[in-house]
């Protein structure tokens, strides 16, 4: 079973997909996997609100890059944390687009329970930006990937999901 959490910023994503896959889980503990590379501090404040919500209900793993390595060895449900920042670690390590998409769809193939989150960010505005358009193409891309695979799919806003598929 794949499951995909997607929203903006804030939007209760992370809280629900937690949630989620407690709720799945049985007997076995999750592995949760946290992609976040810590560039500042303002980014390890918010890992470690994250780190703090979910205490020890999880086996926590923390890979920011070969995601395909790490998932093959996995028995247990995994909870991806987040797709959108391992994303983003791809392009600073610059990855090329199509070998980033590839490694996605070879984890969407593996035969273990997913969920996965993302963020939402292609509802703004075109940036003016060379990378940032990039990014927003290729995390649409990515998301449009997850979508096809993904048994759910819930958009999430004002730390609400909505069922899309």
């Amino acid at each position: 079973m794949k499951t995909l959490f997607m929203g903006g910023v804030k939007s209760g994503k992370s809280r629900l997909a937690e949630a989620y896959i407690l709720e799945q889980k049985g007997t076995d503990k999750p592995y949760y996997l946290a992609t976040t590379e810590f560039f500042d501090d303002e980014i390890q404040a918010r890992v470690a609100i994250h780190q703090q919500r979910r205490k020890d209900a999880f086996i926590t793993l923390e890979e920011p890059v070969k995601l395909f390595d790490i998932l093959e060895k996995c028995g247990h449900p995994v909870l991806i944390e987040c797709v959108s920042m391992w994303l983003n670690n791809l392009l600073f390590h610059q990855i090329p687009d199509a070998d980033i998409l590839l490694e996605l769809e070879a984890v969407l193939k593996l035969p273990c329970d997913l969920v996965l989150v993302h963020n939402e960010i292609g509802l703004g505005v075109i940036s003016d930006n060379p990378l940032a358009r990039r990014f927003v193409d290729l995390s649409g891309k990515a998301a449009q990937l997850m979508g096809q695979y993904c048994d759910e799919v819930f958009f999430c806003s004002a730390g609400l999901k909505m069922r899309m598929k």
